[in-house]
């Protein structure tokens, strides 16, 4: 059961649904949930510190890809089995932010190892797209979880809430020389100025943790799945678990090369195999929506 829960998780930084499993990988250091409003970390892993970024992320590409209205689909597979759907929309502006969701669902065949529902919404700066709010709401197997994060750029803070069941805990961190959350990140990286060989290296919060993300633009390549084909550049990187850095998640990701700049497919790696989220339908304000046909096999 332990190690089916982790197949969620392994979406981490790529496909966002690894937000609604909250299941850290392997046992949870003791003591760590504490009262509301106690200023507490989790206890480091005895080893040595995760290296720092390099460099800031590079200016981002402009104009921005997407825009309110804005609402992509996707399939998630795990193992070599549908698990279940992922949602991604861009929201009205709020308060000065771009609110961008991901809700995620697993599949009847998956929920009787895992019942997961739920969605996070990323609170963006509308030009810089730094977060200064990321929430979830989701349902585990009938336990409610709920998370308020918030990020503070002066003083590079990450101020996490949480309440799981009948426990609720605070942790604060602090992030590197970029601060995003699972939702935020994909959309970030939808604006990154693509070329080979693009080093990339931000922090980024989940699972009630911040990890390290260190990754590279591979290369553009012709990418053919059942809503159409695509001239995508592939991104690869790997996020290590700040305060655990023996817990490592490998990640794929590939974005059209286009003025849409879709997120076309995310692969996260774990023991047991591969999780993937593929689109399937995206529709935006002043298109003709797409939608997968056939049942054609993810080529590239």
């Amino acid at each position: 059961m332990t190690s089916m829960r982790n197949v969620l998780v392994a979406c981490l930084a790529l496909a966002a649904s690894a937000a609604f499993a909250q299941v850290p990988d392997g046992p949870e250091p003791q003591g760590q949930e504490v009262p509301v409003g106690q200023d507490t970390a989790p206890p480091a892993e005895p080893a040595a510190p995760v290296p720092a970024c390099p460099a800031a992320l590079p200016a981002l590409y402009t104009p921005i890809a997407f825009m309110p209205g804005e609402q992509l689909e996707f399939d998630l597979d795990a193992l070599g089995a549908q698990a279940g759907k992922m949602t991604m929309r861009v929201q009205r502006p709020e308060k000065g932010t771009l609110p961008v969701s991901i809700e995620a669902q697993t599949n009847t065949f998956f929920s009787k190892v895992r019942r997961v529902q739920g969605v996070g919404t990323s609170y963006l700066h509308p030009k810089t797209l730094r977060p200064s709010r990321y929430t979830e709401d989701a349902t585990e197997n009938e336990v409610r979880r709920k998370v308020d994060v918030a990020f503070g750029a002066k003083d590079r803070s990450v101020k996490v809430d949480f309440v799981m069941g009948q426990r609720a805990g605070h942790f604060n961190y602090t992030y590197d020389k970029d601060g995003l959350d699972v939702a935020g990140a994909i959309y970030l990286m939808r604006q990154l100025p693509m070329k080979e060989g693009l080093p990339l290296c931000f922090d980024v919060y989940g699972i009630r943790r911040l990890w390290r993300l260190n990754g590279t633009v591979v290369k553009r390549e012709r990418v053919s799945l059942p809503v159409g084909q695509f001239d995508a550049w592939y991104l690869t990187g790997t996020a290590v678990r700040l305060d655990r850095p023996s817990q490592k998640r490998e990640i794929h990701v590939w974005i059209s090369d286009d003025a849409r700049r879709l997120p076309l497919v995310a692969v996260g790696t774990i023991d047991l195999g591969a999780v993937r989220a593929t689109l399937t339908a995206y529709s935006r304000p002043g298109e003709k929506e797409k939608r997968a046909q056939g049942k054609e096999e993810l080529k590239w």
